[in-house]
């Protein structure tokens, strides 16, 4: 039955965006009446946080539906089985679930998957609301000059463009259905996750920075943005490792398989374009394939760490960014115990979750240093604090 099912069904199509309305009415009412006696810039500022923070949440929930194998919860997409929800097709999913009792289609993962999708939905009506708020407020302030100063801090092509991101978002996230968990897919789509984070972030930090951007000495800023480039790196290799179930292909630490270099296809592991579990010829990936993706992940993981040991105590020392570099520190020892529980503890479902948000947690942390911070020549750095505390104003 469950190879029957089109791949596409758009008849719950208006069901689910009604459904995505509600969800984010809640958001919207707490923005409304926490700024009801501010400006609509206060409440814009606002809503670009929870919309942050939110995100940050279905990223998590994201990583959660991946890894408890609920990505394919429900065959078709947008809805489950032509259905708003997996009540509507309770015949439907008994029936695969009785042909295959461990899934992929069973009740609880098709509810799994289907939260998800009722979360990005609900996200997605929440950058909408961003993006028509920040046109109205440039609007207002253009039609009348003495609220120019009440002007957005930023321009509405960035929500705009977050707006086209997160609908490119959901295009992916049909695709990782309806091709079936294509690792490539799967992939693109986690990083398009952490993408969307940074998209907002960007936008938080420049909507609610009441200071100067921090000065830092170029060689600081130079090292920021390196070591932000190697966790981007780092990413997109745990999502590929995450996508090709390569975790256990290395069970022990610090080495694997008992060798420092242990046997490895990378030709095999690191073709790209291929179904999951396969190669391009259709022949099966073997264990030397998936070995390969883990240890080049760990391998990338040693220099990730050091970087961030070292950015960390260079803010310290120069005496910027402190809180910022307290977190990198905390994030980077939190990726080090939980990759090393996936290896040796045989993936559980916490650290692995714990893993993606700790990923998901370092791409908001260096986007909010990068976005609040300059390079200077100056061998010194100025207004230390600046905006490290700017969403406690905020939600003061």
């Amino acid at each position: 039955m469950t190879d029957m099912q089109p791949l596409y069904d758009l008849a719950p199509a208006l069901e689910l965006m009604a459904l995505g309305i509600v969800i984010a009415l809640g958001p919207l009412a707490w923005v409304w009446w926490r700024g009801r006696g501010g400006t609509p810039v206060r409440r814009l500022q606002a809503l670009t946080v929870l919309t942050l923070f939110l995100t940050f949440d279905l990223v998590l929930f994201g990583a959660f539906t991946r890894l408890t194998d609920s990505g394919l919860g429900c065959p078709d997409w947008p809805g489950c089985y032509g259905n708003a929800s997996p009540v509507g097709a309770r015949a439907e999913i008994s029936a695969a679930q009785e042909a295959m009792p461990t899934g992929p289609v069973t009740h609880g993962k098709a509810w799994v998957e289907m939260i998800h999708r009722y979360l990005a939905t609900g996200v997605g009506v929440l950058i909408i609301a961003l993006t028509v708020g920040a046109w109205r407020q440039r609007r207002a302030a253009a039609q009348l000059p003495q609220l120019a100063g009440a002007a957005p801090a930023l321009s509405p092509w960035w929500p705009t463009a977050t707006l086209v991101w997160v609908c490119l978002q959901g295009a992916f996230g049909a695709l990782t259905v309806t091709m079936k968990l294509f690792p490539a897919i799967v992939t693109l789509h986690l990083i398009g996750g952490l993408v969307l984070l940074a998209l907002l972030c960007v936008q938080a930090v420049r909507q609610t920075q009441m200071t100067a951007p921090v000065a830092l000495p170029r060689g600081l800023r130079w090292l920021l943005g390196v070591t932000a480039a190697l966790v981007a790196l780092q990413v997109v290799l745990g999502g590929w490792v995450s996508t090709n179930y390569a975790v256990l292909a290395c069970t022990t630490f610090p080495q694997c398989q008992g060798s420092w270099w242990p046997d490895m296809a990378f030709a095999e592991g690191f073709q790209v374009w291929r179904a999951l579990g396969l190669l391009q010829d259709g022949s099966h990936i073997s264990f030397a394939g998936l070995t390969a993706i883990h240890y080049v992940h760990r391998l990338a993981a040693y220099l990730v760490l050091a970087a961030l040991a070292l950015l960390a105590w260079r803010l310290r020392r120069a005496g910027v960014l402190r809180d910022l570099a307290r977190w990198l520190a905390g994030l980077a020892l939190l990726q080090f115990v939980t990759g090393l529980s996936n290896v040796v503890l045989d993936w559980p479902l916490v650290a692995a979750v714990l893993h993606t948000g700790g990923a998901a947690a370092l791409v908001v942390v260096l986007t909010w240093a990068l976005t609040a911070s300059r390079a200077t020549a100056g061998a010194t750095a100025s207004q230390p604090r600046a905006g490290a505390d700017s969403v406690k104003r905020v939600s003061a």
